[in-house]
């Protein structure tokens, strides 16, 4: 039970952390009267990716799923076991997906703190709405399902080949696992 005490710390800080940095630098571009504002997609990108980077290195002690995709792709790729020796349980996964939203909630509603300012004096819905969720330049649900559903595969698919949320094993490239995830 120890080991789920550490899990829940480290997914929650972790996921925490990943928001906090991934929404901050989509407020700080899309809200105006930012420092960051009109910054563009390059530094939302490049923002993001070092937010997943940080979140994957202060979760290293859970394996560093972050996502509750990730979580259940382990499950669904048969693994018996999460990082650092949790077993594959219906508790274990209900642990990481606790924690994975409770750190999500917590980095957003810091990142609506951070810039509560901002958020006030911004006209435009579409602006606040950007720094929390993304939306399809073109409407198309099915076609914005499919592109979901593959960048989320593509995602799940490089984390578990590069040690699959496994602990302590820095073969090969695996030692520069949370850099491909991140890109």
């Amino acid at each position: 039970m120890d080991n789920l005490g550490v899990v829940f710390l480290s997914e929650v800080v972790g996921t925490a952390i990943l928001v906090l940095l991934g929404c901050g630098v989509v407020a700080n571009v899309a809200l105006a009267k930012t420092k960051g504002f009109g910054g563009g997609f390059l530094m939302v990108t490049i923002g993001w990716g070092l937010a997943v980077f940080a979140g994957v290195i202060v979760a290293y002690n859970s394996g560093a799923h972050l996502n509750p995709a990730v979580t259940l792709g382990l499950v669904a790729s048969g693994a018996t076991e999460f990082g650092s020796g949790v077993p594959v349980t219906f508790l274990s996964v209900l642990v990481y997906i606790a924690a994975e939203m409770l750190g999500a909630i917590l980095g957003a509603v810091v990142v609506w703190l951070a810039y509560k300012q901002h958020f006030d004096a911004e006209p435009d819905a579409g602006s606040k709405l950007a720094a929390f969720s993304t939306g399809p330049a073109i409407r198309s649900y099915g076609w914005n399902l499919a592109t979901e559903i593959i960048g989320t595969f593509v995602l799940v698919f490089v984390v578990i080949a590069f040690g699959g949320g496994r602990q302590g094993e820095a073969g090969g490239l695996a030692a520069l696992g949370a850099l491909p995830v991140a890109l």
